[in-house]
């Protein structure tokens, strides 16, 4: 952390849908990207395939709403530690929600978080299930958007 408190980040984003034309026209190019990070993996992304995409690489709205999911889920997981409780299995099945405008511009109407959380004990249930608000208050990312981000979470109790 610097002294002001603040965080850097930076990422590459290198467009490699050029075809050999370039952007002669809307169709002569394809939305294929890379979104690099120095020391770590290339993320091979793309468009949404609506918008011309490939469906086998991740789109900028997968990415934004898989930014909220993990966001929370390290909240989450940092208060759960905290407090005591024990979570052996932590899976969110996050959706999102986006309306595109006549005009070709759209946005995002809101992102719903659906974590499925495993706790060690009974004990911890209601704990659990308290610890999404404050991780909802906390999180980076969810503060910074101008949507809402609901919490659907489901709390068992591992066998």
């Amino acid at each position: 952390m610097t002294e002001t408190g603040k965080h850097g980040y930076q990422v590459d984003v290198v467009w490699t849908g050029n075809t050999g034309q370039g952007t002669t026209s809307y169709r002569s190019y394809q939305r294929t990207h890379e979104v690099r990070a120095e020391g770590k993996g290339v993320i091979d992304a793309s468009a949404d395939p609506v918008f011309r995409g490939e469906a086998d690489r991740y789109n900028p709205e997968e990415l934004l709403v898989a930014s909220l999911a993990q966001c929370h889920m390290l909240w989450f997981l940092h208060l759960a530690a905290d407090c005591g409780v024990v979570v052996i299995g932590y899976h969110d099945r996050a959706r999102g929600t986006l309306t595109e405008n006549a005009d070709g511009s759209g946005q995002f109407e809101e992102v719903v978080l659906a974590p499925e959380v495993t706790v060690a004990d009974r004990a911890s249930l209601d704990v659990a299930e308290a610890l999404h608000a404050r991780a909802h208050e906390l999180c980076y990312i969810a503060k910074s958007v101008r949507f809402p981000v609901r919490n659907e979470p489901s709390t068992r109790v591992a066998n």
